[in-house]
């Protein structure tokens, strides 16, 4: 906590000896034994009473829930199996525009044939009907008035 090494405890209890003395010694640091399992237990109840309000505010499963939603791991993951299950789920013949596809399909079907049957019927129209007229001749005379 305070991060104090070995040197600087010898100090510590050289400068308390020579400022309090030997017999008040003893004395001295069983009070600041008690002082220091006072703090320390006071600490623990504060955190034992943070933890428990946040467990009755259901805070721990909001952090639970935000750790999982910002692992980038998990992320990547969760995406590559819902991918997966996407791709194992996947109908081809039950998507809509595969239906589509499909009434398309049979309505191309239906119109070629419905042109062909009108090809088929040209023919057999073609000879039942009269040749037409030939051209008019370009050398001929005029029947008409004239302009003179």
């Amino acid at each position: 906590m305070f991060d104090i090494g070995m040197t600087e405890l010898l100090v510590i209890g050289i400068v308390a000896l020579i400022v309090v003395g030997p017999k008040d010694l003893p004395g001295l640091f069983r009070t600041l034994g008690r002082f220091t399992a006072r703090a320390r237990a006071l600490g623990r109840e504060f955190t034992r009473a943070m933890n428990e309000a946040a467990d009755e505010s259901g805070m721990k499963d909001v952090a639970r829930d935000l750790k999982k939603a910002t692992d980038p791991k998990s992320m990547g993951l969760d995406a590559l199996k819902d991918a997966a299950d996407k791709f194992e789920k996947w109908d081809p013949t039950a998507h809509p525009a595969a239906e589509h596809g499909k009434e398309v399909l049979e309505k191309s079907q239906k119109n070629a044939a419905a042109k062909a049957a009108e090809r088929a019927a040209e023919p057999a129209q073609a000879q039942s009907m009269p040749e037409p007229a030939s051209e008019p001749d370009p050398q001929a005379q005029p029947t008409g008035k004239s302009d003179a």
